[in-house]
């Protein structure tokens, strides 16, 4: 039985009771919101190093942080050291989206390694291996089934990316920027037939049954850009999704809806509202979003501003965006700094919400600040190793930093 399954059943499970001593909760409110659907685990039962987490209504916001090769750049030593800084820097999940190299030996190893939820994005591997025009539906499950026979928790899956929407793409400044989503439409667009994804969408909820695995509804026609941002593509998709929300629940599937993308500041309380209304408050994991397209080299900001913002109203779980995004693959370093982005991101959120836990946490660190006490800030500091480099750097008494000397404010009073 799924996680689902079970909550609705009245059945606490082993991976509730970890969650709930995470979330401090009482065991029986989280299953009360997963059997709503309002929050899940993702706990494929065949990755076994899992420390399971919980996702959604009322629970610490989350962060992923993406890693994979690409046709350019494939080194399994490269993936599995970013793996590990990701995890040091405290991201709550990893998603694999290699498409370079031996995509199925990343995959697993990345798993071996990994002690959080693991998502992948099943449908890049069919065209990856077979001519594009040779791709057939059942290689799209096939794909499926054996990332999640490997033990990936979640997986991204475009199905809300349907023939009929296709023409409202036309408006756009930006066209498609889901490397699914835009694979899908070229098959689509070749065969002139519906999404398979969308076909087989019952094949797919068997496939998630089996194995527990968490559908993550994927945005394939989220904007690339504030101009197509809330437009009328996007929306339809999102109202796509909240229908196959309903027929996943119906098969005790856990599901989370993937979101926007870019989209300016004064747009993202109506986004998150629009997808609680019409995906019946499912989990929502949002990419940033993106509050503007002026900045290359520092979208991990611009992502951190409108993840915060997101999460504020709402989002409950927030893809990192690092420095090389539009630019290039992420490097090990950029990695760590997408992760820390969003986790400040995803606290600032926490802390406006109420969450409990999340104030005192700062409140600590103001009272060890008050006393110029370094190595307990060091300690509670989301990154207290470049915390330890700038102090390094000051060479002055620990009696104040170098940025007021003898005339520190905190010693005036």
């Amino acid at each position: 039985m799924t996680q689902l399954e079970k909550a609705r059943k009245g059945i606490i499970t082993r991976e509730m009771k970890t969650v709930a001593k995470k979330e401090s909760l009482s065991a029986d409110s989280l299953r009360k919101k997963i059997s709503k659907g309002r929050a899940v685990i993702p706990a494929n039962p065949l990755h076994k190093k899992l420390s399971p987490i919980g996702i959604g209504e009322g629970l610490r916001v989350k962060v992923n942080a993406n890693i994979g090769s690409s046709p350019c750049e494939s080194n399994l030593k490269t993936e599995l050291r970013k793996l590990k800084v990701a995890l040091n820097a405290g991201t709550d999940t990893v998603m694999d989206l290699s498409i370079g190299g031996n995509i199925d030996s990343i995959r697993k190893k990345v798993i071996s390694n990994c002690s959080v939820p693991i998502g992948t994005v099943p449908v890049y591997q069919p065209f990856i291996e077979k001519k594009f025009f040779n791709v057939q539906e059942k290689d799209f499950l096939q794909s499926i089934e054996r990332h999640a026979k490997d033990g990936v928790d979640f997986v991204t899956i475009h199905s809300g990316v349907r023939k009929k929407i296709i023409p409202l793409l036309k408006k756009r400044k930006t066209g498609v920027v889901s490397r699914g989503g835009s694979l899908l439409i070229k098959w689509m667009n070749h065969f002139q037939q519906e999404n398979p994804l969308y076909e087989a969408f019952d094949e797919v909820l068997e496939i998630a049954k089996k194995y527990d695995l968490t559908l993550s509804l994927g945005d394939g026609l989220r904007p690339g850009s504030i101009f197509d941002s809330t437009d009328k593509a996007q929306i339809s998709e999102l109202k796509e999704l909240g229908k196959l929300t309903q027929r996943a629940w119906k098969k005790d599937v856990q599901v989370m809806i993937e979101g926007p993308g870019h989209i300016p500041l004064h747009e993202i309380k109506r986004n998150i509202e629009l997808e609680k209304k019409y995906c019946n408050n499912a989990p929502f994991y949002v990419l940033g979003p993106l509050v503007t397209d002026i900045a290359p080299g520092y979208d991990h900001i611009t992502a951190a501003i409108g993840g915060a913002l997101a999460a504020f109203h709402g989002a409950d779980f927030l893809c990192y965006v690092t420095p090389a995004e539009h630019l290039s693959l992420p490097s090990i370093e950029d990695v760590k700094e997408g992760v820390i982005a969003g986790r400040i991101a995803a606290h600032a959120a926490d802390i406006a919400k109420g969450l409990k836990g999340a104030k005192e946490w700062d409140e600590k660190m103001s009272f060890h600040r008050k006393k110029l006490n370094w190595n307990k800030m060091f300690s509670l500091a989301i990154d207290k190793e470049k915390a330890i480099a700038y102090r390094k750097k000051s060479k002055v008494s620990n009696d104040f930093c170098s940025m007021c000397g003898e005339y520190c404010a905190l010693k005036g009073i």
